[in-house]
């Protein structure tokens, strides 16, 4: 009796015990990086634990580890014929089950050989062929960083070799390179810009319209990239979105500046097959504007954005996805000075079929379509100047993969796709004159793409990745053949040399191509139909070295040759045409004649150093030298508008185990950011008086640079978790020193004087997340 009654209370002290310190199920997925095919029997423990708990994988390559405590965890992924993994910086919370899908390379052993076992660290890309200039992100990173406010693309400026030329916008620039040269890619497949407030044929926004409830960790790739991604000369973003739970329902809500958020996922139909997962938002500062509350003075902003991705496995051979997203933003500015109503509006929808061959084999299947939609009038009342567009662009895109694990050492990958594009755009101003249309232009053209990758393990240390793409515009029968190589050596077990070496080209966008002007017999002439494919060819040698798992540090040098790049034509006399060139631009609408004879370099050196979330604390240094040049027409190399010659970046956190049972987490994140000013092209003070408005000496096209560039950027927030809820409030406060870095210049003409464009001051955001 003495013994059932110590088991009963002992059994009740533990019960209560366990009641009082949240817990969490931990589950997901092992799967052959090359085949897909689950990898069973392998072994998944969390090693931040003590002691050390784990699960092994059933026949689907499944795990589940149940009664996880709360908080950042380490994981450490083994299989017998596999090389090891390993995972950090993973947040447990007690409001939603954290789902991890894991890769495992399968390893060989070759006769006479040291063998240096390789092991999947923190940071390696997700796409096993990418070899230099590419690393994977994490959500919980686009929430954590200072001033990343859940977007990956401010999260990205923290990284090597990105910089920006604009607070008030997320577009990047990677290298020295113009922002337009930028691939989204989601789920597969290219998207059309992902951002609010989007211009015309640009790759970035005022705000983000993806969302981090629906996000899953995707790569981002700086440079060389691997032959299946075409259609980018600068950068990609990879973007995948996570699936949501197929075992219990799961509910997200978040307040703040930026927005309100609703995010809902759960089970269809049996537990353990198909899920859903869905978002929406809406503008905070719209729905204080409907009830009376202006925070915006003359201008108005409002937008709203929602996304999904729907999982159905439909048997053991077949999954089939459905996935879309899609925003609309709408901004209204009626001053003393300018009048605007600016409408970009964008949406798409994927169909995703995955089927497994066999145990060796896999192929998938989509079919996409996007439309996006800016439409703005704007009334300048100084030079009572008005400027109309609107820009319809669809998209219908079919794509095939087809992916063989020959053996251990081999992998091939090929792929097709077909875009068919829609297009029905229009621009006009009557700045100098009566209306003069720029572009008038409606049909549709195809963009066929093709790629063969072929990645080799010549040795246990020596991976090889070679690949070849292939692109052709219906619009003009512009073609390239494009070579791509990439290499890493294993030199010893903490030391690795990486090659990359490739050609990449870029479209312009339709815009561009249908730029008009009036010819003597009325009709219209088409300026730069004809225009090439914008070519760039890059080269990257790289070291990393790890001391430690969650220490890296990583080294990487690079040049790219910029050729085919539009600049005016042979005969003009025009200063813009004649000293200016694309390579400089943002956006891509185009009214002037172009030909593509213009040329460019970006040459640099980038290093990072870096120790991952572990022990409550995390550092990350990002130092950027570089040099970003352009020839136009009149054959003098300048430096390019993008040309900031440095960035360097240092980020740090820490977070503190608080609460009676230290379940809760404060945390306190910094990031400070120091870089080469904008350039800019100098004013004619003396021409700006004789039109009253800003004229630019284009003689000195992009000669002179703004003050350097400084900005603080701190971010704190406080985590509860309870029973069944995470709840947490944050707050960023963005250039906490309030320093107003500069823009540009511009001629002012009531005072008669060059005067200094600023960016954003001191800006805090609030939010408040509650998971349950």
């Amino acid at each position: 009796m003495k013994k059932y009654l110590f088991t009963l209370l002992a059994g009740a002290w533990c019960a209560l015990a366990h009641a009082q310190q949240p817990t969490q199920t931990v589950k997901g997925r092992v799967i052959d990086t090359e085949s897909q095919q689950p990898v069973i029997g392998a072994n998944v423990i969390i090693t931040s634990l003590n002691p050390i708990v784990g699960a092994a994988t059933d026949t689907e390559g499944n795990f589940r580890i149940e009664n996880v405590p709360v908080g950042r965890h380490s994981f450490k992924i083994t299989s017998v014929g596999y090389d090891d993994a390993s995972l950090q910086e993973i947040n447990v919370g007690s409001g939603k089950e954290v789902e991890l899908n894991i890769k495992l390379t399968e390893s060989f052993r070759a006769l006479n050989e040291v063998v240096i076992k390789a092991q999947k660290e923190n940071g390696a890309p997700l796409n096993d062929m990418v070899s230099v200039s590419g690393r994977s992100f994490t959500v919980d990173q686009t929430k954590r960083f200072a001033a990343a406010v859940n977007d990956p693309a401010r999260m990205a400026l923290s990284f090597a070799g990105v910089a920006t030329n604009d607070d008030g916008s997320n577009q990047i620039v990677i290298r020295g390179n113009s922002p337009k040269g930028m691939l989204w890619r989601m789920e597969g497949v290219e998207i059309p810009n992902p951002n609010h407030f989007a211009q015309e044929g640009s790759s970035g926004g005022g705000i983000s319209a993806l969302s981090a409830n629906v996000l899953g960790n995707s790569d981002f790739l700086t440079g060389a990239f691997p032959a299946e991604y075409g259609n980018a000369t600068s950068g990609v973003f990879d973007l995948k979105l996570r699936k949501g739970n197929n075992e219990k329902r799961e509910y997200a809500l978040q307040a703040g500046i930026l927005g309100l958020d609703f995010a809902a996922e759960g089970p269809i139909g049996p537990k353990g097959g198909a899920s859903y997962l869905a978002n929406y938002r809406y503008s905070t500062l719209s729905v204080l504007n409907k009830i009376g509350v202006n925070l915006n003075g003359d201008a108005s902003i409002d937008f709203q954005d929602a996304a999904f991705k729907v999982y159905i496995p439909y048997d053991e051979k077949v999954v089939v996805t459905v996935w879309g997203m899609g925003g609309l933003s709408t901004s209204t500015v009626d001053d003393d000075e300018f009048k605007e109503k600016f409408k970009s509006n964008r949406g798409m929808i994927g169909v995703n079929y995955l089927r497994y061959i066999n145990n060796r084999s896999y192929m998938e299947n989509i079919v996409s379509y996007s439309a996006t939609s800016q439409t703005g009038d704007f009334y300048d009342k100084d030079l009572k100047a008005t400027y109309q567009q609107n820009f319809v662009n669809q998209a219908l895109r079919i794509s095939s993969l087809y992916n063989y694990k020959v053996n251990a050492r081999n992998t091939v990958r090929l792929g097709i796709i077909v875009n068919h594009l829609d297009f029905n755009l229009f621009d006009r101003d009557d700045e100098d004159g009566p209306f003069r249309v720029n572009v008038d232009g409606k049909g549709n053209t195809q963009l066929f793409q093709g790629y063969a990758q072929w990645k080799s393990r010549v040795s246990p240390t020596v991976t090889i990745n070679a690949g070849l793409h292939g692109m052709l515009l219906g619009l003009n029968n512009q073609h390239s053949i494009e070579p791509r190589l990439g290499m890493k050596w294993s030199v010893a077990p903490k030391s690795t040399i990486s090659f990359g070496a490739g050609l990449h080209s870029k479209t312009e966008s339709i815009s561009t191509y249908f730029a008009q002007v009036k010819i003597p017999d009325g009709k219209t002439d088409l300026l730069n139909k004809n225009l090439k494919l914008t070519k760039s060819a890059h080269l990257v040698l790289g070291y990393e070295f790890r001391p430690t798992s969650s220490w890296r540090i990583l080294g990487e040098t690079y040049y790219q040759h910029h050729y085919n790049v539009p600049i005016g034509p042979a005969n003009t006399t025009t200063p813009l045409l004649l000293h200016n060139s694309q390579i400089n631009e943002i956006s891509g609408v185009v009214s002037d004649s172009l030909t593509s004879d213009g040329k460019g370099r970006s040459y640099g050196v980038e290093l990072t150093v870096e120790k991952a979330l572990t022990g409550g604390f995390y550092l990350m240094s990002t130092t950027s030298l570089y040099q970003s040049k352009y020839t136009g027409r009149d054959g003098i190399e300048r430096d390019s508008r993008f040309n900031g010659q440095y960035v360097q970046n240092v980020l740090a956190g820490k977070e503190w185990k608080v609460g009676k049972n230290k379940t809760n987490i404060f945390a306190a994140n910094i990031k400070l950011l120091a870089a080469g000013g904008n350039r800019t092209t100098p004013i004619d003070l003396a021409k700006s008086r004789e039109t009253g408005k800003t004229e630019r000496d284009w003689t000195r096209s992009y000669s002179e640079q703004l003050p350097h560039y400084f900005r603080s950027d701190l971010r704190v927030s406080y985590t509860k978790n309870k029973r069944r809820t995470t709840s947490t409030i944050s707050l960023d406060i963005q250039n906490v020193t309030n320093r107003l870095n500069a823009y540009d210049q511009h001629y002012d003409r009531k005072k008669d004087r060059v005067e200094l464009i600023t960016q954003t001051g001191l800006l805090p955001i609030l939010n408040y997340r509650l998971e349950f």
